[in-house]
């Protein structure tokens, strides 16, 4: 692979291990970059959620919020919202199921107050907080808490506890969202994400492909949860993380070790992006 690759990270479980990067994958992306490759984070979180620890190895762009948002040459491309009607059912539907929940935007996360207190409860033991990054604390950083959330934006809703599945919300809501189960290991059923109908991270990948000039199969991407599966088929080459989802490894051409093992920096050097 001696031309120019487009190379599509997610970021937890992928780049990232329990929200800490491995020196190796930063520095695995900084000589693909340096080999004349581009470089794009592709994650379900929002821009707000994203630590300077995560963006520190560089990129070219960024597509967050699992494809509702975009961002290329620092210049935003791409930012979908929920509309006025469809935030105020979900927000209608969330709060009578009792959920703990984020609305999450690019510049902001939005919730109740006590939120912060049931994440950390909710949270414990899901992220390496001995390092001091990468834990909830890149969710409360920028968590802002009111009462009154109908004046909120925002592009997607992740729910840490339901009374009900996620998938009863969902029907709850109606017509304009789509679910998806939790990608943090023992949440169930009661914990997932809301986000609209159409979005996902092949949409968003799609808007930086044609920004650039660039051919699909000249792009490269890497994920390992369900939310990764439309980036991996979109992809020329879509490589799954060792232990993915089964839906995830059929999507895949490759499979690549974890971020424990700093797997990303071997599979570059084996794709010759490195």
């Amino acid at each position: 692979m001696n031309d120019r690759k487009a190379v599509f990270l997610d970021f937890d479980g992928t780049y990232a291990d329990r929200g800490v990067v491995p020196a190796g994958h930063a520095a695995a992306v900084r000589a693909a970059r340096e080999a004349g490759h581009l470089v794009f984070l592709c994650t379900g979180r929002p821009k707000s959620m994203l630590s300077e620890h995560a963006l520190d190895a560089g990129f070219d762009g960024l597509v967050a919020t699992a494809g509702g948002y975009v961002e290329v040459e620092e210049r935003v491309v791409l930012d979908r919202r929920f509309p006025a009607d469809l935030a105020a059912r979900a927000l209608a539907a969330l709060d009578a199921h009792d959920a703990d929940y984020i609305l999450e935007a690019p510049e902001a996360l939005h919730g109740r107050p006590g939120i912060g207190e049931r994440l950390r409860a909710l949270l414990a033991g899901q992220f390496a907080e001995a390092t001091g990054r990468g834990g909830p604390q890149d969710i409360l950083a920028e968590l802002r808490t009111s009462p009154d959330l109908s004046g909120a934006s925002f592009g997607k809703v992740t729910i840490f506890y339901s009374r009900v599945p996620v998938t009863a919300l969902a029907e709850a809501i109606g017509d304009g969202v789509e679910v998806l189960p939790s990608s943090l290991q023992g949440m169930g059923d009661s914990a997932g994400e809301l986000y609209l109908t159409g979005v996902h991270k092949a949409a968003g990948m799609e808007v930086v492909v044609e920004h650039f000039a660039l051919e699909r199969r000249d792009v490269i991407a890497f994920g390992d949860g369900l939310n990764d599966v439309e980036m991996l088929e979109y992809a020329g080459l879509g490589v799954a993380i060792d232990g993915a989802h089964p839906d995830v490894l059929a999507a895949a051409d490759h499979v690549a070790p974890g971020p424990q093992h700093e797997g990303l920096a071997a599979a570059f050097a084996t794709l010759g992006l490195i």
